[in-house]
């Protein structure tokens, strides 16, 4: 009995919806069909259709999701600055070193290399102890923040890659530093 009750009702609902009535009220039948009818007036103007994206946008797109080539990301500076004659890792520049380590260790195929500066200020071969001393301090404190001892070069170049040509002390600080250079780079 159930079932026959509900075969009777599916088929009244679907003869219910096959109705000859659309919904401006004209029955089916009566409709022209070279009839023109007019669309209602829109309020608002239509939406643009986007473009495709070009390659110009797709490789702004990739850049700017990469951390390392963003201009806001803290990641895109990577050099660590040192009072003279010292390869301590200023108080200004753990925050930088930190999301650094950060990064290689949640990326663990990256690589970097170190670079070891330092002024024209003192003999050559004290300038380039001095630039592995300021690469080294920022190895062990990368290291001690969990990145790996096999993602980290180290090098000096001493006085040899100046940033800043110059005999003033603006230039000096300038040069004092260690850059952290990444391998995709």
């Amino acid at each position: 009995m159930n079932r026959i009750l509900m075969t009777v009702a599916l088929a009244g609902l679907l003869g219910a919806c096959s109705g000859g009535v659309k919904e401006d009220g004209a029955p089916v039948e009566d409709r022209k069909p070279d009839a023109v009818q007019q669309a209602p007036m829109r309020s608002t103007p239509p939406r643009a259709v986007p473009s495709a994206p070009t390659v110009r946008s797709i490789e702004s797109s990739v850049s700017t999701r990469n951390p390392l080539k963003d201009p806001g990301n803290i990641l895109s500076k990577r050099s660590v600055y040192f009072d003279y004659d010292s390869m301590t890792v200023k108080d200004e520049f753990k925050p930088l070193v930190s999301a650094h380590a950060k990064y290689l260790t949640t990326n663990r195929g990256h690589k970097i290399v170190i670079q070891g500066n330092a002024d024209e200020r003192g003999s050559r071969e004290y300038n380039l102890a001095l630039g592995q001393r300021r690469a080294d301090s920022v190895k062990k404190m990368l290291l001690l923040l969990g990145v790996g001892d096999s993602q980290i070069e180290t090098i000096s170049f001493g006085e040899e890659k100046p940033r800043a040509k110059g005999a003033d002390e603006g230039s000096y600080a300038e040069n004092r530093r260690s850059d952290i250079v990444y391998d995709s780079e």
